[in-house]
């Protein structure tokens, strides 16, 4: 289908609550991930490599990082004149402190950006997935299916979020059933919150919840409508992760680590960022690194193994880094000690302190705090 057609809207502030440690100061789809990347840049890329070039990023809070980080959309190839890449603030339906509470209120506070935009489809996603979809693949199928709604899934363990559907299948593909509150541990069919649809069925389905005073969109919308509507399961079997905690944020960059991301980098379908131009990484007489994914920019003169060190960190000489993200530009100094932990951006750990967290409960140290 013709992707000029579709208007994409990513939700970068989506469950910023269950990640608090990484989003007191922005926004979950700003998160720093892999060594250069932002949560965010995946959905988007997803977007742009299907040929999409309008695309909407809607907010809610602490979106300051955000805004720099996207700018105007450049390096996706969003800095248009026509389309191209839009943030879109948050709006105050009713009363509530310029926040919308639901994604119902959040839809229907874009219904004239997206009329604006004159595309007959729309595309919604969510930036805490960390996948590499095709979303040509996805549109097409839709297409050729005759689906009234698309939504992406995965089988596997269902992410602890309150708005993560898991799925009934009928005949074929076609979704008869759709569960949020479903905390069993067995593996099933749960959303990626990737939906794909008409945008004039979109804002009638909004409009329609909002006026019957709904509140939740999975429940009100999608499942309330499975038989009214026939909505279609699209799997996707590559890697693909719903980040739903600190402790999933760490589990995901240790997957990285040990090789264990197929599928998620591809040369076909490649994953956009902000440039940051810097020397290459430089290595001391008597550093040791392995297994780890050191940015450019780096200085290593002490030890590390199996970490993610993002743009600009510095390990003093005898200082050891073992299994832990460090984020860009902090500094940890002569003789220190860091394991299972992550750090944000600016951290200081002073010289001889030694800290330490566990595979199962990773220590994280705030932004520009000094140890």
């Amino acid at each position: 289908m013709r992707a000029s057609n579709v208007l994409g809207i990513i939700y970068a502030s989506v469950d910023d609550d269950r990640i608090s440690e990484l989003t007191a100061v922005r926004t979950i789809g700003s998160v720093p991930f892999a060594g250069r990347y932002r949560l965010i840049d995946f959905a988007l890329s997803n977007m742009v490599n299907a040929g999409i070039s309008a695309v909407g990023v809607s907010t809610k809070s602490n979106y300051r990082s955000l805004m720099d980080h996207l700018g105007a959309g450049k390096p996706w190839d969003l800095s248009r004149k026509r389309d191209g890449l839009t943030i879109l603030p948050p709006f105050d339906l009713a009363g509530n402190g310029g926040v919308s509470r639901t994604r119902i209120e959040a839809l229907h506070a874009m219904l004239n950006y997206m009329g604006h935009s004159n595309k007959d489809y729309v595309l919604l996603a969510d930036a805490n997935v960390v996948a590499t979809i095709d979303y040509e693949a996805l549109m097409d199928g839709h297409l050729k299916s005759g689906a009234d709604i698309t939504i992406a899934y995965k089988h596997g363990k269902k992410p602890n979020l309150p708005d993560i559907m898991s799925f009934a299948f009928g005949d074929g593909d076609r979704i008869t059933r759709a569960v949020v509150l479903d905390n069993s541990p067995e593996e099933k069919d749960y959303s990626l919150n990737v939906l794909f649809m008409k945008r004039a069925l979109l804002e009638r389905l909004v409009s329609e919840a909002l006026t019957a005073g709904a509140t939740e969109f999975e429940r009100d919308v999608i499942n309330a409508n499975c038989e009214k509507l026939y909505i279609r399961g699209a799997k996707i079997d590559g890697f693909a992760c719903t980040i739903d905690s600190l402790q999933t944020y760490y589990d995901v960059s240790m997957k990285l680590v040990q090789g264990q991301y197929k599928g998620l980098f591809q040369k076909d379908l490649p994953v956009y960022t902000k440039v940051r131009d810097d020397m290459p990484a430089i290595y001391g007489t008597k550093s040791k690194a392995s297994n780890s994914l050191i940015a450019d920019g780096c200085i290593i003169k002490g030890t590390v193994e199996n970490s993610i060190l993002f743009r600009g960190v510095y390990v003093a000489e005898g200082a050891v880094v073992k299994n832990s993200v460090v984020m860009q530009d902090s500094y940890i100094s002569e003789g220190a000690s860091v394991n299972c932990a992550v750090l944000d951006k600016n951290v200081v750990i002073k010289p001889n302190k030694a800290l330490s967290g566990a595979a199962t409960c990773p220590l994280f140290i705030g932004k520009d705090v000094t140890v």
